[in-house]
């Protein structure tokens, strides 16, 4: 099964494995899984660095924390696409915040179940997101 785990998800991984439920990790330690990440995930993960000690810990640049996404981690990067976009452009808003629904958009867009911390992502199952929640 292919899954798209949200940016929160992805430290957790990296950071404090600890903080992923237990059916999360499950689904990450079941080889047949596909796990991916969004091209806009990696974006925060630049954001973050520059803006927050906590990611320069287990990092020296930024360039090798997206190295580690793909090679240490065995995330597929997903590219943002036209599809995407236009379900982004069709999205109804339940909070504010453009990279969440970027990231939510890609998940409808590609049929993918999103894997996510956050708690306001379960409105948008009304929009046709399938949630997995940590």
């Amino acid at each position: 099964m292919r899954y798209l785990i949200d940016t929160n998800i992805f430290i957790y991984l990296a950071t404090d494995k600890e903080l992923l439920s237990r059916d999360v990790t499950k689904i990450f330690g079941e080889y047949e899984n596909l796990l991916y990440i969004s091209t806009e995930s990696l974006r925060e993960l630049i954001v973050h660095y520059n803006n927050k000690a906590l990611l320069r810990k287990y990092w020296k640049t930024k360039r090798d924390m997206l190295k580690s996404i793909t090679e240490k981690y065995g995330l597929q990067i997903l590219p943002l696409t036209p599809d995407v976009m236009d379900t982004y452009a069709k999205l109804n808003i339940y909070h504010n915040d453009p990279s969440d629904h970027v990231i939510i958009s890609q998940a409808i867009a590609m049929k993918m179940p999103l894997i996510s911390d956050d708690n306001r992502f379960p409105e948008y199952r009304n929009e046709g997101l399938e949630l997995i929640e940590n």
